[in-house]
C-alpha cells in the first residue's frame, strides 16, 4: 500500500477480510432457505467485520500520514523560531533604514508642496489670462455676428425687393396677352427663384383654389378673411429663409356671395 518502512503491512488484513468472507460464502451455501436467525446475524457479523478489516489498514495508514505531517510542520516551525534571531536583526536595520527613508520622504514631501503651491499660482495667473482672452474674443465674436446679422437681414430684404419687382414684371406679361413674353419672364423669374433658394430664400406662392390659411397668407391692409375662404390670385409671393417664414403672401380671395372680391 505504501513504501513507508513505518507503515502497517496490508497482507494480514487482506487474509482476515477474505476469511470472513469465505464464512460468509459458507452461511450462505450452507445455511437454511429461508436463513434462520442466528444464520442471518453470522452472516451480517461476517460482512460487517470482513468491511471492517478491509477498511481498517487505509485508516491506520491515514492517522500514519498526518502523524507524519504534523511532524514535519513541528519540524518546520521549529527551524522557523530558529531563524527569529537572524529576522529580529534584520527587522532593527529596516528600522533604522525606514527611518532614514523616511527623513528623505518628508524633505521631498515639502520640495513637492512648495512646487505644488507655485504652479498652482501660475495656473490661477494663466487660467485668469485666458479668461480675459477668451472674453475679449466673444465680444469680437458677438460683434462680428451683429454685423453679419446686419448685412443679412438687408441682402435678405433687398431680394425679396428684387423678386417682388420680378414677380410684378410676370404679372404684367401675364395680363398684356402676349405668350412669347410672358414665357421669357416665367423663365427669368424661375431663374432668380432658383438662384435665391441656393442661399436659403425660399419663395412661396399660393396656387388659385387653395385654401386660405392666416398663418401663411395675408390680405390687403391685413383685413380679416372669412370662414373658409379660397385664394383667386396671388399678388405678391411670400417667403421663408432658412425653413422660417419672414413674410406671409398676400393674396386675393375668390368673390362673395356679395359680388365683391375679397382682398
Amino acid at each position: 500500500m505504501t513504501n513507508d518502512a513505518q507503515s502497517p503491512p496490508f497482507w494480514p488484513f487482506v487474509v482476515v477480510d477474505v476469511l470472513f468472507v469465505g464464512v460468509a460464502v459458507a452461511l450462505m451455501e450452507m445455511g437454511h432457505r429461508p436463513l434462520l436467525w442466528w444464520e442471518a446475524a453470522g452472516l451480517l457479523v461476517c460482512a460487517v467485520a470482513g468491511s471492517g478489516a478491509f477498511l481498517t489498514p487505509f485508516l491506520l495508514h491515514s492517522a500514519h500520514s498526518r502523524t507524519l505531517a504534523q511532524a514535519q510542520k513541528l519540524a518546520d516551525a521549529t527551524a522557523k523560531i530558529q531563524r527569529l534571531d537572524e529576522l529580529a536583526s534584520q527587522i532593527s536595520n529596516s528600522t533604522v533604514q525606514w527611518q532614514a527613508v523616511q527623513d528623505g520622504a518628508a524633505k521631498t514631501a515639502q520640495v513637492a508642496a512648495d512646487l505644488a503651491q507655485n504652479m498652482a499660482a501660475e495656473a490661477r495667473a494663466f487660467t485668469e489670462f485666458l479668461q480675459k482672452a477668451n472674453d475679449a474674443e466673444k465680444a469680437h465674436l458677438r460683434l462680428e455676428a451683429d454685423k453679419l446679422r446686419r448685412s443679412e437681414g438687408e441682402w435678405v430684404e433687398i431680394v425679396v425687393r428684387m423678386l417682388d419687382q420680378v414677380y410684378a414684371l410676370f404679372q404684367a406679361a401675364m395680363q398684356s396677352g402676349q405668350p412669347a413674353l410672358a414665357e421669357q419672364i416665367g423663365r427669368f423669374q424661375n431663374a432668380c427663384r432658383d438662384i435665391s433658394r441656393r442661399a436659403g430664400l425660399t419663395p412661396v406662392a399660393p396656387l388659385a383654389g387653395e385654401s386660405f390659411d392666416a398663418r401663411r397668407h395675408q390680405l390687403m391692409q391685413d383685413a380679416a378673411a372669412p370662414e373658409n375662404a379660397v385664394i383667386q390670385e396671388t399678388l405678391a409671393a411670400g417667403y421663408t429663409y432658412q425653413g422660417q417664414l419672414i413674410r406671409r403672401a398676400l393674396v386675393r380671395l375668390q368673390e362673395g356671395e356679395n359680388g365683391n372680391d375679397k382682398v
